[in-house]
């Protein structure tokens, strides 16, 4: 995808700066003390599911495994950046063209697009919704608006789980600004307060939804995201973006991590769900497609 030559003023580099702080209210995301703290983008719901740490009844199910799983991020002397020329083009720039689109849509629509900063963080820090890890993969956190992402899960992306090219990586970065879409809607709130009235089963379900609806919004970007040349997309984009769909889906997850699929407790969709969801986004270019 062509990504021009302008970043986003909203990007905030804290990488090598272990144990960064922003204030804030919070609350430990592992710990579930919080109903909604965070939508992640794919594996945490595994994670907690393997590990025991709590029900999945909160929109915090997503992210996780990925960006976890190798050697920590050693800190720069004297806090400096670990970020690399590479990587922060692509989330600073990324992030430009996903205010610069919505800024459109939302214009269109007669509203005033308020758009979320990004923090680029690494092993661990704090946000506005508790405790940041590299462990839980990318996020958004309602509270602060803001979201926190670890470089170290693209890595992840590409060699655990076979999901390469800089269009994988920038669906991961759309689907969270997704999330900030829905919070501004209000969807965020209203699922919340539809999980707090719902079985487990059925706050599970809401969860789903919620996360295809932020896949769409990303293929709805992806398809408004153009310059005087027409699109920005690029040959084999889709097919990146399809194969990162599939590889977050909640059942190829379960399968190479627990050798079944357990449908019940699904927090992000099947892998043919995201992808469909992915699509409907790209093929219309309309949020309002983006209902379930």
């Amino acid at each position: 995808m062509r990504l021009g030559d302008d970043g986003s003023d909203n990007f905030i580099d804290r990488t090598g700066r272990g144990g960064f702080g922003f204030g804030g209210g919070g609350g430990n995301m592992l710990g579930c003390l919080l109903p909604l703290v965070a939508s992640r983008f794919g594996m945490v719901g595994v994670l907690i599911l393997l590990l025991g740490y709590c029900a999945l009844s909160s929109l915090g199910g997503g992210g996780g495994l990925l960006g976890g799983g190798g050697e920590p991020t050693p800190s720069a002397p004297s806090g400096q950046s670990t970020l690399s020329a590479e990587d922060r083009r692509l989330l600073s720039n990324t992030l430009l063209l996903t205010e610069r689109v919505w800024g459109d849509l939302f214009q269109r629509s007669g509203r005033t697009y308020q758009a979320p900063e990004m923090v680029a963080y690494s092993n661990t820090g704090q946000s506005g919704c508790g405790v940041a890890q590299a462990a839980m993969g990318p996020f958004y956190c309602p509270t602060d608006q803001r979201i926190y992402i670890d470089p170290q899960f693209f890595d992840e992306l590409r060699r655990r789980f076979d999901a390469p090219g800089d269009f994988a990586q920038i669906y991961v970065i759309a689907h969270e600004v997704g999330h900030h879409i829905q919070n501004l809607d209000g969807t965020l709130d209203s699922a919340q307060q539809a999980q707090a009235r719902a079985s487990r089963t059925e706050g599970n379900q809401i969860q789903v939804a919620i996360e295809l609806q932020a896949d769409c919004y990303a293929g709805v970007w992806a398809a408004n995201a153009r310059d005087s040349q027409g699109s920005l997309l690029e040959s084999g984009d889709i097919e990146e973006g399809m194969r990162a769909a599939e590889a977050i889906g909640d059942d190829t997850l379960q399968k190479q991590m627990q050798g079944r699929v357990v449908p019940e407790s699904f927090t992000h969709g099947t892998a043919a769900q995201r992808q469909a969801a992915l699509r409907r986004g790209l093929e219309t270019g309309d949020p309002a497609a983006c209902q379930f």
